[in-house]
């Protein structure tokens, strides 16, 4: 991976971050509306901190760890965002940008990962 293709993966998954908090803070306050803010707080931002944490890996197998913890929490925040909106918390129109980005990383994710343990076979 070049560096400018790690930066806009990180600065993708600090935006995806701060659009989840800007949801959660939305979120009604209710018991399911502050628990659901904060589940979605903590795995919407937990990505891109793992992936800054996969970028000082200290071996590829390290590398990969993070970055599934990474694809497990995004693929946690998107069923979470589906519960939102089945519960009617907030409309599914608001959150469609949000679910597409998820979507959309989660196959950046997957195509990575994949790549990493290609990689890894190769060097062993």
């Amino acid at each position: 991976m070049s560096k400018e293709v790690k930066f806009d993966l990180e600065e993708r998954l600090i935006d995806f971050a701060a659009r989840c908090i800007k949801v959660a803070e939305s979120l009604p306050n209710t018991r399911a509306g502050q628990h659901l803010s904060d589940q979605l707080t903590r795995s919407g931002t937990s990505p891109a901190l793992n992936y800054g944490e996969a970028q000082g890996a200290e071996s590829r197998k390290d590398f990969v760890h993070k970055m599934k913890v990474s694809l497990k929490e995004l693929r946690e925040t998107l069923i979470c965002l589906k519960i939102i909106i089945r519960a009617e918390l907030l409309a599914e129109e608001k959150l469609k940008p949000l679910i597409n980005g998820a979507n959309e990383l989660i196959s950046i994710f997957v195509i990575s990962i994949k790549t990493a343990k290609q990689n890894e076979e190769r060097a062993s």
